[in-house]
């Protein structure tokens, strides 16, 4: 059974926690709370979270953040908006923590105001007056990224049904289940709930998805296929949860990229090389009211996360 609300689903990859002082150490930027997402610029060099714009790269020295296109980013007066632009001079104050949080001034909240109502988002440090359908996120590390915007590891582009890179995007072959699917919920962060047979998403909540990959798939392509989604964004992972697993204390992860589905498909959302005799994880979240619940099953009619050899 699979229940769900339409807006977008986010996957992501856990990795170590990122703490960027110094000039090339750059991350993306993702928010949580009232909304959520990755941090998104428009080509003048505002910050935004939702829409379709590319994903921005920031990286943070002593004085201030700079963007992947080497602009200074500044809180504009006298609204505070999050803005970054050719030869501005960084605003002064942030810092990320161990734990990958951005702070301003030693707060951790910020506030994220929809350009239209339904987004997307721009982000202020305060309160915008005049806009009453503000409301607060935070900021955090959602991974390195290249001074050119881009992850460290790039995905492949979704394909539909069919084959992706001579490998089939279905279940007709070798092909990895998640062993171990962990909610997370930033609501209750220091709540483990432990293993799940339902991947759950929403606004507040993630699934990690384990997988282990057999010994021997090693030399071989593995690609990561998801099974009905409407929207999606994906990461590659290299960190794995366990059933003691709270938001608290869940990897660090970072996203990769977003495509549009259509229900009834399904999808390769990446291929690389297989990690053979390791275990990854993968995690999962809404976004923008996005709600889903399903049961992860391969019978009679595959639905959701599994790694495929090829």
């Amino acid at each position: 059974m699979m229940k769900y609300a339409s807006s977008q689903l986010v996957l992501s990859l856990g990795a170590s926690a990122i703490v960027a002082r110094e000039p090339g150490q750059c991350v993306q930027l993702r928010a949580s709370g009232g909304v959520s997402g990755i941090l998104r610029q428009i080509g003048d060099g505002q910050n935004s979270i939702g829409g379709d714009n590319p994903f921005g790269c920031y990286c943070l020295s002593n004085v201030g953040f700079t963007d992947s296109s080497g602009r200074g980013c500044i809180l504009t007066a006298p609204t505070t908006q999050l803005q970054c632009d050719i030869g501005a001079s960084r605003t002064t104050g942030f810092s990320i923590g161990s734990s990958g949080m951005v702070t301003y001034n030693g707060g951790s909240t910020f506030y994220a105001c929809p350009v239209k109502p339904d987004g997307p988002y721009n982000v202020y440090s305060k309160p915008v007056a005049g806009q009453p359908n503000c409301v607060k996120i935070t900021l955090g590390s959602a991974g390195s990224c290249y001074s050119g915007g881009q992850p460290s590891t790039a995905p492949t582009p979704p394909q539909s049904s069919g084959k992706a890179n001579n490998c089939p995007v279905d279940l007709n072959g070798n092909y990895q289940y998640p062993h171990l699917i962990v909610p997370v919920n930033s609501e209750h962060p220091s709540q483990a709930y432990g293993t799940n047979y339902f991947g759950m998403v929403s606004s507040t909540t993630c699934s990690i998805f384990n997988f282990d990959i057999p010994s021997s798939y090693s030399g071989r392509t593995c690609t990561l296929l998801f099974l009905w989604p409407k929207h999606i964004e994906v990461g590659k992972c290299d960190s794995a949860a366990n059933d003691k697993t709270s938001w608290a204390n869940q990897p660090a992860c970072y996203e990769l990229g977003s495509w549009s589905m259509t229900p009834g498909n399904s999808y390769t959302l990446m291929s690389s090389s297989c990690a053979a005799s390791q275990r990854v994880a993968y995690r999962m979240c809404g976004s923008n009211g996005m709600s889903l619940r399903y049961f992860q099953d391969y019978n009679p009619a595959p639905i959701g996360l599994y790694i495929r050899k090829c």
